[in-house]
């Protein structure tokens, strides 16, 4: 078992290892598109299925709650959290228009809207990208080695360069770290 946990270990420090040699441009074009639209009075939209909600759960509370400072709230709002939203637009029109659905309800042209999906195949994933972007909303997809499909479709991407769904859902929780943090940094003063 300690070699299993090494090689566990090992693997996603190669992953992390991999995008600071190829991706820290696109980690930087996402954060500055998140401070833009902040800036503008934007809010972030985030969404995904199973980890990935969970995910965009988390990224939205630090933006809404805190990140490393004690500061004012950032506008976040997760599209996994809301069940009875959730299971009504699932029941009535079917599972793969959840989020295009909320998008077309919530968004609102200064917004960004951020799609995780490890294998870049979800097609409820797809069509909220595609819904904000014919709204005008900015895009961005995070996900994995496959996922080229979804990130053709988005403004930005970023692919962590694994197929393993575990190291990708790693990797996009510490590039929503980055983020926040690089969006508290420019944007925020500690409340005192």
């Amino acid at each position: 078992m300690r070699e299993k946990i090494k090689d566990i270990l090992l693997e996603s420090i190669q992953v992390k290892e991999e995008l600071l040699r190829e991706n820290i441009t696109h980690i930087l074009d996402i954060a500055q598109a998140v401070i833009d639209c902040l800036k503008k009075n934007g809010k972030v939209i985030i969404f995904g299925n199973g980890g990935s909600a969970s995910d965009s759960q988390h990224i939205a509370a630090e933006f809404v709650g805190r990140f490393k400072k004690d500061r004012t709230a950032l506008a976040a709002i997760s599209l996994t959290t809301n069940t009875s939203v959730l299971t009504s637009l699932a029941n009535d029109y079917g599972y793969e228009i959840i989020f295009a659905r909320q998008i077309e309800a919530l968004g609102k042209k200064n917004d960004i809207a951020i799609g995780l999906s490890t294998s870049g195949k979800a097609k409820n994933v797809t069509l909220g990208i595609k819904q904000a972007q014919k709204m005008g909303i900015k895009t961005i997809a995070l996900t994995g080695s496959g996922g080229e499909e979804l990130a053709k479709l988005a403004d930005l991407s970023l692919l962590v360069p694994s197929s393993v769904t575990a190291r990708i859902q790693e990797a996009h929780i510490t590039i929503g770290h980055i983020i926040c943090e690089l969006v508290e940094q420019e944007l925020c003063q500690e409340v005192k």
